[in-house]
């Protein structure tokens, strides 16, 4: 008797403290199944991790959970805490600052606390203070913040430094014409912060460009503007690669990009059956087919029931199927049910985060809730378009949102549903107070009168 009362009062404190939760309750629950799924499966999807770094299973899986503890201390910290204008005043800075991170990493700069990092012969990590930084992650949440901003103040024509330049200097009047403050505040940044991360990586280039189209196209903004903007891109994208098929560019990244594109297994499986086993050649080609063929066997003998949760033979084979591949990895062991529930929780997130931005009152709002929605979304099927193999989709890493293993994605994706929990909060009260401001749909003494009669 005594355990079921135990059990019942912390049932109902739970309830009790959902009840007081002003914040969308649907983002909370989504991220909480997210974190759940993610705990589990880095357990059961790194014993090569812990092969490579001589240590275990269990010590992995609790360093996770901290991950998961410090995203949850981060997300109710911005619940709590975090206020809509404090937000528009860091979002005037997200461009600046991802302008700062990536010249360190483009100059290959040494200064001391912070230098250039490299991993697989690209540049594309920051090492601060000894710690590694995958800047690219906080560079899609700083400009989604930025464009929102940008997009806002637009929106209520307020540019203030473009005005006080052309004041102050007349052969600058033309910074204060529509078209002129949309390229130096909207589409110059775009451009600038997507091809100074393709001096890294193309496939991300690609991937944050398209996020940031994507948020101005949604904004509102005039579709030939948006083509204009694209078409510079795709210009500069096709003379980088015409440049490579002539040979100038032989050693970049296009070449990388170019194969992930084509995904031209064929070739490297004939290149490994013709090698001499063991060869640098025959590594070679094994290196490059062990991450997407492994993940398509993942999900072929996943089938639809899946083998059970610890069952996996791929994750002994794909070397990174705990972050790049972890779609491939959760289906192998839960099947067709497994992708359906992710699915689900991410398309869940689309539907609350456009309910969350119809509900909010403020412009900015709307275009924060907006962008952070489709960055974290179109990450989480981008991720499930590589995993399948998806045709013209790069096979380039991009991490299962909240459920890779990982630090810098995990901390920046809980930034992100702390922000979206905070505006809900804000959105919420909004939605009450219009109720409440609403006309009855038949009034009290029209229906009095009816009665009595």
């Amino acid at each position: 008797m005594e355990e079921k009362k135990t059990e019942g009062n912390l049932l109902s404190q739970l309830a009790s403290m959902m009840d007081r939760f002003t914040g969308d309750k649907v983002i909370l629950l989504i991220a909480m199944f997210l974190m759940l799924i993610s705990v589990i499966s880095v357990f059961s999807s790194t014993p090569r991790l812990a092969n490579d770094t001589g240590s275990d299973r269990t010590t992995i899986m609790l360093d996770q959970l901290k991950i998961v503890a410090l995203g949850f201390g981060v997300i109710f910290l911005f619940y709590f805490f975090g206020r809509v204008n404090f937000y528009r005043k860091i979002s005037m800075l997200g461009f600046v600052s991802s302008f700062l991170v990536l010249s360190v990493l483009v100059l290959n700069l040494n200064l001391g606390f912070i230098r250039a990092g490299e991993i697989n012969g690209a540049r594309r990590i920051l090492i601060v203070l000894g710690k590694q930084i995958h800047i690219y992650e906080w560079v899609k949440l700083f400009m989604v913040m930025y464009l929102g901003w940008a997009l806002d103040t637009y929106k209520n024509g307020s540019y203030k430094w473009a005005e006080i330049l052309a004041d102050r200097f007349p052969r600058l009047a033309f910074l204060s014409r529509d078209g002129w403050q949309k390229i130096l505040y909207i589409y110059l940044p775009i451009a600038m912060v997507t091809l100074m991360v393709s001096m890294g990586s193309n496939s991300s280039a690609l991937f944050i460009g398209a996020i940031m189209i994507l948020m101005v196209m949604v904004g509102g903004l005039d579709f030939k503007d948006i083509a204009w903007v694209a078409g510079v891109l795709v210009l500069a994208f096709g003379l980088m690669f015409a440049s490579y098929k002539a040979g100038i560019l032989k050693d970049s990244r296009l070449g990388t990009l170019v194969s992930r594109i084509t995904n031209d297994d064929d070739v490297t499986m004939q290149q490994l059956l013709s090698s001499k086993r063991e060869s640098l050649e025959w590594r070679k080609a094994k290196g490059k087919l062990d991450q997407p063929v492994g993940a398509q066997l993942a999900i072929k003998e996943g089938g639809a029931f899946g083998k059970g949760i610890g069952n996996s033979t791929q994750k002994y084979q794909v070397p990174v199927i705990f972050g790049d591949y972890m779609f491939s990895f959760i289906v192998e062991e839960t099947g067709l049910w497994g992708a359906f529930i992710l699915i689900i929780l991410y398309f869940s997130l689309f539907a609350r985060g456009s309910l969350v931005a119809k509900e909010c009152e403020h412009y900015y709002d709307k275009m924060i809730v907006t962008g952070l929605t489709i960055l974290v979304t179109g990450q989480a099927f981008m991720h499930m378009a590589v995993n399948v193999h998806l045709p013209f989709v790069p096979q380039t890493g991009q991490t299962l949102p909240l459920v890779s293993h990982g630090t810098n994605a995990f901390i920046v994706f809980a930034f992100i549903f702390g922000i979206l929990l905070s505006i809900s909060k804000d959105a919420y009260e909004n939605m009450k107070r219009r109720q409440e401001e609403a006309p009855p749909i038949i009034e009290t003494s029209d229906w009095t009168q009816d009665t009595t009669a």
